[in-house]
């Protein structure tokens, strides 16, 4: 199982993330003040601006003050070890 790092040293699970999005919309900051009401937030942004709602698929949502795209990139090297050195042969 690979674990991502999505920031002050906090890992998740690369196989349970769902998606990666931006805060600032009103549909996100809904959907973040209803898990918060229900439970379903881990704030893992350590007092600083949220940049990131990561959504997984037991439905929690994780805030995090890394960008989206950093995450992404992370993911990214986390699942093509092996397409990296293909790609350096040719």
């Amino acid at each position: 199982m690979k674990f991502i790092n999505v920031g002050s040293g906090n890992m998740v699970a690369a196989g349970r993330v769902v998606a990666l999005a931006s805060p600032d919309s009103a549909p996100i900051k809904r959907l973040v003040q209803i898990a918060k009401e229900e439970g379903r937030v881990v704030d893992v942004s350590c007092g600083r601006r949220t940049r990131t709602v990561i959504f997984t698929d037991s439905e929690h949502l994780i805030l995090s003050a890394i960008k989206a795209e950093t995450i992404s990139n992370r993911m990214g090297d986390s699942s093509d070890e092996g397409e990296d050195e293909e790609s350096e042969e040719g």
